[in-house]
């Protein structure tokens, strides 16, 4: 069994709400629910977390390295582009992560086609809405699946 994140941050909480053209209609605890069964059909738990602090959502990556977290999910938000910070926090803390996006990012405003994040990410998903977290869960569990067949 693999301890799993869901780490989601600045206006994500705002999700069905906020920009549905861009972002949808499925709210975070809809998505939130769904990647918590497929973690749990495949033996595995998840932890989900949302916050709109820079310095919060560290605290928690710095946390995951404590409890034991196998593989963090995460949706950086507006800090994709901005945040140093968050970017150094995921390499000390070594804990393999795929970065997540529910609009596709390289066809919106210039600036938001830049990550901090994905050259350090195992993959990235981007662009097919609330799928794109079902579809990151289903890597997540491939991965584990494979490093315990190794």
């Amino acid at each position: 069994m693999a301890r799993l994140l869901l780490l989601n941050g600045p206006n994500l909480n705002l999700l069905g709400q906020r920009e549905p053209n861009h972002y949808g209609a499925t709210t975070l605890g809809d998505i939130e629910d769904n990647c918590r069964q497929l973690a749990i059909e495949a033996g595995h738990t998840l932890d989900c977390f949302q916050n709109n602090s820079e310095g919060t959502l560290i605290d928690r990556i710095h946390q995951a390295s404590t409890d034991g977290v196998d593989f963090i999910l995460f949706n950086p938000g507006g800090y994709t582009h901005t945040s140093v910070a968050l970017r150094d926090a995921l390499a000390a803390v070594k804990i393999a992560f795929i970065e997540i996006h529910l609009s596709n990012v390289h066809a919106r405003e210039p600036f938001r086609q830049h990550s901090y994040f994905s050259a350090l990410a195992t993959g990235v998903i981007s662009g097919f809405g609330a799928q794109g977290y079902a579809l990151a869960m289903q890597a997540v569990i491939e991965q584990i699946a494979g490093q315990k067949q190794s």
